[in-house]
């Protein structure tokens, strides 16, 4: 009986790596299908707005992220946290004019506090290296 549940167990480790890499295959095809979307966008307006630059760098950033992920087997939380800190300053300098001081306000506390916490990410890893070597 234990030989057939770790045999079980086995399985299932090797099932869940397998729809991980079939998962990160789906997003990083949708990742490019994506950012031709957005370059046919920018082909057809004549050229990059900020926010096309903006938009490009987040699918840049996204697709850092699932290589990385793929070489480490590990999601740096720190990529999505400048993920987000991109989202943010694409919003802000979209809607800049018609923003009201509480949201431009509030957006940039957003993005401070996102800055803050990958500075805390950044003296975290490196004053307590994790046993595997895994940065976040």
């Amino acid at each position: 009986m234990r030989k057939f549940l770790e045999s079980a167990e086995h399985m299932g480790d090797r099932m869940g790596e397998a729809f991980h890499v079939f998962g990160l295959f789906i997003i990083g095809a949708a990742i490019v299908w994506a950012t031709g979307e957005e370059l046919m966008i920018i082909y057809e307006h004549g050229g990059p707005s900020i926010k096309d630059i903006l938009l490009l760098f987040i699918y840049l950033e996204l697709a850092a992220m699932v290589g990385i992920y793929f070489k480490t087997k590990h999601l740096p939380v720190r990529f999505l946290i400048y993920i987000a800190i991109t989202a943010l300053t694409r919003i802000l300098a979209i809607d800049v004019k018609e923003m009201t001081d509480f949201h431009m306000l509030s957006l940039t506390g957003s993005i401070l506090a996102l800055c803050v916490a990958v500075l805390v990410l950044r003296f975290a890893s490196s004053t307590f290296p994790s046993k595997d070597g895994e940065d976040s």
